[in-house]
């Protein structure tokens, strides 16, 4: 079957799984007068698309999907994403939501063949990036590049989206399917901010690999992508490469493997506080395990120098080089790669400053035992079963409940979620469920007013 002959299965599947097919939302105006979306997604990753399809899917068509990103880079895929593959197996679903033609094997099969499936191990992340633009052709979801939103304010009982260039968009509800950065940004120890800024790098930044060739390269972390980037510099020619773990022992058990079962993914959200925070605090204290490939990349080189037990505590320069003092001894490197994960910070994410004091978090709502406090987790949004902003103080921003975080930030309520693949079979109906759920609460008088004067006759009698 060729891509073509694909797509023309995938649209009929839509179209035979369409029911209920009637519309049920009624078009709105902005105050500006222009029309309003029901809800726009800010993102067109594999969440953002996964989502509006689902809107789309229970009719909530009028939606409009936006991304800061040119058509094709949206997403981490083709830009700082370094490993070579995928790490999830290349069975697991997501984008397709249930659909047979829509899934990644379907697309693989059409373009490589059958026997190309059989043969693959996982998923080059090229491909998937290639299956993505498929997801997106396929399904139709609207989307508009180039438009980076830079701020989200009530208006008028709607939702103003404002872009960069000034334009204001209008919305009942917003989504923010932002990634891993949504709700803050990307961390760099403190212990490295004196040092000059051409001497680090973050492992999101768009890093001259090449220039690395003959360098020394000290890469801080170990979870998955520190050892993607040590191994692109490794394979880049750098001189040495030396990654510094904090831990004593590298993480090589992926907790996200044990709890992939449907149970977790789709009710973990529904437990209590301490449950919740019980498994998540312990999941996400063990941080992301890596893959066998992603280890062999990297220690096939014998410049590679792995350091456990080698948090930094001190950086600066000397005799021209970055020196980094460890327990285990210092090192000396040209360039530093700070792998060091995302930083929950609402006030450095500007299309959520005119609400980001009013953001309840999980330290404001629920207290751990002493042993389990962790001021890194209670950063993050204590949100609502719909993936909801929930106020700190009520009544200060109450229309912050039009406004759903899907992406890193929301794991600490829901679990795996916005930038899980894994997840995605569930979590994304959770999310599309919750929205559609306050679309319809919040038009109720009108939906009983149709009602009551509903007089389609079903038979005449004779």
């Amino acid at each position: 079957m060729s891509l073509d002959a694909l797509l023309v299965r995938i649209r009929d599947e839509i179209a035979r799984t369409a029911h209920p097919r009637a519309p049920w939302l009624t078009p709105r105006k902005g105050p500006d007068g222009e029309p309003a979306h029901d809800v726009i997604v800010v993102g067109a990753g594999q969440s953002g698309l996964a989502i509006a399809f689902g809107l789309m899917r229970a009719q909530v068509t009028n939606v409009l999907v936006l991304d800061r990103a040119p058509e094709g880079l949206e997403g981490p895929w083709l830009t700082y994403a370094r490993m070579r593959t995928l790490r999830s197996p290349k069975d697991f679903t997501g984008p397709d939501l249930g659909l047979p033609a829509l899934t990644y094997q379907s697309w693989h099969e059409a373009r490589y063949g059958a026997d190309a499936w059989e043969a693959l191990d996982l998923i080059p992340r090229e491909d998937w990036a290639a299956y993505l633009a498929f997801v997106r052709v396929a399904t139709g979801v609207p989307v508009e590049n180039g438009v980076t939103v830079t701020g989200i304010a009530p208006a008028e009982g709607l939702i103003a989206v404002t872009d960069a260039r000034g334009r204001v968009r209008h919305a009942r509800k917003v989504v923010l399917a932002t990634g891993q950065e949504g709700a803050g940004r990307w961390a760099i120890p403190e212990v490295l901010a004196d040092l000059p800024a051409g001497r680090v790098a973050r492992t999101d930044d768009a890093i001259d690999f090449a220039g690395l060739e003959g360098k020394r390269v000290a890469v801080i972390g170990a979870g998955a992508s520190a050892f993607d980037n040590a191994a692109t510099a490794l394979e880049a020619g750098a001189a040495e490469v030396h990654l510094l773990c904090r831990r004593a022992e590298a993480q090589v058990v992926q907790p996200y493997r044990w709890l992939t079962f449907a149970g977790f993914l789709r009710h973990l959200g529904d437990l209590d506080d301490a449950w919740r925070w019980r498994f998540m605090s312990a999941v996400m204290g063990l941080r992301e395990g890596f893959p066998q490939p992603t280890w062999d990349r990297c220690a096939r080189h014998p410049n590679f120098h792995f350091r456990p037990g080698s948090p930094v505590t001190a950086a600066r320069m000397e005799d021209g080089a970055v020196r980094l003092d460890t327990p285990k001894g210092a090192v000396a490197a040209d360039r530093v790669i700070a792998a060091t994960g995302i930083a929950v910070d609402y006030a450095a994410r500007p299309e959520l400053l005119a609400f980001a004091h009013n953001i309840a978090t999980w330290g404001d709502r629920y207290a751990p035992p002493p042993e389990a406090r962790d001021d890194r987790l209670a950063a993050y949004p204590y949100l609502g079963d719909d993936y909801a902003f929930t106020e700190r103080e009520p009544g200060l921003t109450p229309w912050i409940r039009d406004i759903h975080l899907f992406g890193i930030a929301s794991t600490v309520s829901h679990g795996p979620s916005g930038s899980s693949i894994n997840a995605m079979t569930t979590a994304v109906p959770r999310l599309v469920s919750g929205l559609t759920r306050g679309l319809f609460v919040a038009d109720l008088d009108r939906h009983w007013a149709d009602f009551r004067a509903y007089d389609v006759k079903q038979a005449v009698l004779r």
